[in-house]
């Protein structure tokens, strides 16, 4: 993990350097100050500098991954990573139901909102509950 914070403290190191050098030099033009790109290096810088605390604040506190230790082996990271789900089709019910929605905000067809969100109730017990029956249930 430290070597993460380390990677995400550089970037945040290197936006907040960029940021005002990037408002700086839009400034000097014609039309003025380029507000959308500012704010947007602002938020990003923002975000990093959250990524990076997070980061740093786990790092002290965990035990180091063998990844992270200098006398590491690769056999100190073998074994069972997690569970890794296999292929399943309710992320695409949910993606669909939430284009219905989007749609139906688009075009202000409201009955539509509201079919997209039972459908979405659907899709998304669908998805949650998928372990607990059929095939790969535990």
């Amino acid at each position: 993990m430290k070597v993460e914070a380390w990677l995400f403290g550089i970037t945040t190191v290197f936006l907040v350097l960029v940021t005002p050098a990037y408002w700086f030099i839009t400034e000097t033009g014609d039309t003025g100050a380029d507000w959308t790109g500012t704010s947007a290096l602002v938020m990003t810088t923002l975000l990093t500098a959250m990524v990076t605390l997070y980061l740093g604040f786990h790092a002290q506190r965990m035990n180091p991954r063998p990844e992270d230790r200098t006398d590491g082996e690769i056999a100190d990271g073998a074994g069972e990573l997690g569970f890794f789900p296999p292929y399943s089709w309710w992320p695409f019910w949910c993606a669909c139901t939430l284009g219905i929605i989007v749609l139906a905000l688009a075009v202000t067809a409201w009955w539509l909102v509201v079919l997209g969100s039972a459908l979405g109730v659907l899709a998304l017990s669908g998805f949650i509950f998928e372990y607990y029956r059929g095939e790969h249930a535990h």
